[in-house]
């Protein structure tokens, strides 16, 4: 009934994907490597939680 009022989990992680790829970039642009390393590594666990949520929602 209530649906609409309802935050997406899709969404939010989606946006904290891309959010972590920007970091990543500027870190690397700024020579940050290890920075980048482990900001690339945090993008890629939530890469696969959208994988997880995706294929549970698809069942």
């Amino acid at each position: 009934m209530f649906s609409i009022f309802k935050s997406d989990p899709l969404k939010k992680l989606n946006k904290r994907y891309e959010a972590k790829l920007e970091l990543a970039m500027h870190a690397q642009r700024n020579g940050d490597i290890k920075g980048y390393a482990m900001i690339t590594a945090e993008a890629e666990k939530i890469a696969v939680q959208i994988k997880a949520l995706e294929i549970s929602s698809n069942s």
